[in-house]
């Protein structure tokens, strides 16, 4: 049997223990998950200190004694390989980019969502798993490739696998990595209000550094998401995180969308990325406008901002949204040719799709029939939102 994750959880509030024991018991009674507690940042790193086997360390903010917060620029000092997430005030966009930078590696907002709160438990253990069998490996490696499917691992554990489909829409999202590690991401938020963000984005480079920077760049993304509620003020928030910390100057284009499931309404932005594309209830397609964004990470944040506007458009009932990275448009076959905007276009034309799921799976097997035997340059990342026809 394998050994249980052991998770911290630090908070002040009386009445978290029962309730995560209650709402947790499932994971606890099958051994996936040991549970234990501590009231402040100090009885926490009392603790960490006497127990080595603890993985996780799920933290509040504001305690007494000692806050999350301080709390995290302890954990650098204990001889543990663990993940920290920390739980932040909605919006509260100051701690979370303080966490971020003292190594939490996500957040949950309050008040906590427990499906979220396991997604995210979920999601940073197996990131841990992978880490720590790649840790294991490393001395065992011989060439640079096993190190780039390693990463790759790595990178393809943090992408959500868990898409929404409710009665009035849905998402699917995946990302197929070329040979080499790559930096390419999809990722969904959910915002206040029932909306969501859907968002993908394509790192500079390749390789080891291109899977760190797209780590430290989703995290960024999403919390920029939940605490600005905007696309072009979630990727100014985002550029500014991401260009204070960046000397070796990577960069990541951006294409984010906000959507109403009510209205069908969305608003989106464009940094420096490729603009969606709208596939029309009779199958015919659109590429939507441009908005001027320049790629994050490199531009101070009032040039940044100058560059960059919102598209507002209204999703009909029977349509979808495409956000893909340039590994669509741009995978060749062994002719040399590219897939092309213009074939993205034609796709639909003769079967609509009735499905994010199916949107998704027609661009997949379509860029692979058309590839065929050619070896793949880049990373293919695509996610789709459908609305729903009306009942």
């Amino acid at each position: 049997m394998p050994q249980p994750w052991r998770i911290l959880v630090v908070d002040d509030e009386p009445d978290l223990e029962p309730l995560v024991l209650q709402r947790m018991r499932r994971q606890i009674r099958s051994g996936k998950y040991d549970f234990q507690f501590a009231a402040n940042g100090l009885e926490a790193l009392e603790k960490l200190r006497a127990d080595d086997t603890i993985d996780l360390v799920l933290s509040d903010i504001n305690m007494p004694q000692m806050d999350g917060l301080t709390l995290l620029s302890q954990l650098g000092s204990l001889n543990q390989d663990l993940r920290a997430v920390i739980i932040s005030a909605y919006g509260d966009m100051g701690n979370i980019r303080t966490a971020m930078n003292r190594g939490a590696f996500d957040f949950v907002t309050k008040p906590v969502d427990f499906d979220d709160l396991q997604i995210t438990i979920e999601r940073t253990v197996e990131h841990l798993r992978q880490w720590r069998e790649a840790t294991a490996s490393r001395d065992k490696l011989v060439t640079l490739q096993n190190e780039l499917d390693i990463a790759s691992n790595v990178q393809q554990s943090i992408l959500p696998d868990d898409f929404p489909a409710t009665q009035t829409y849905g998402i699917d999202a995946n990302m197929v990595p070329a040979r080499n590690v790559g930096g390419d991401f999809y990722d969904y938020v959910a915002a206040a209000g029932d909306k969501v963000f859907a968002t993908v984005a394509d790192v500079s480079d390749k390789g080891i550094p291109a899977a760190l920077f797209m780590m430290s760049s989703r995290t960024a993304l999403k919390g920029a998401a939940i605490g600005t509620g905007s696309p072009r003020e979630a990727l100014i928030e985002a550029n500014r995180v991401l260009q204070a910390d960046n000397p070796t100057l990577m960069f990541v284009t951006v294409v984010m969308a906000l959507y109403e499931p009510r209205t069908g309404e969305l608003v989106y932005a464009s940094a420096g990325h490729d603009p969606p594309v709208i596939v029309r209830a009779d199958g015919s397609a659109e590429r939507m406008s441009a908005t001027g964004g320049m790629a994050l990470g490199i531009a101070p944040e009032a040039v940044f901002a100058s560059n960059l506007a919102e598209q507002r458009l209204t999703l009909a009932p029977g349509e979808t949204l495409v956000l893909y990275t340039d590994g669509v448009s741009e995978a060749m076959n062994v002719e040399q040719e590219e897939f092309g905007t213009d074939r993205l276009l034609q796709l639909f034309a003769d079967r609509p799709p009735r499905s994010a799921e199916e949107a998704m799976h027609a661009i997949f097997d379509a860029v692979s029939a058309f590839a065929g035997e050619a070896p793949a340059s880049d990373d293919i990342t695509c996610l789709a939102l459908h609305r729903n026809m009306s009942p």
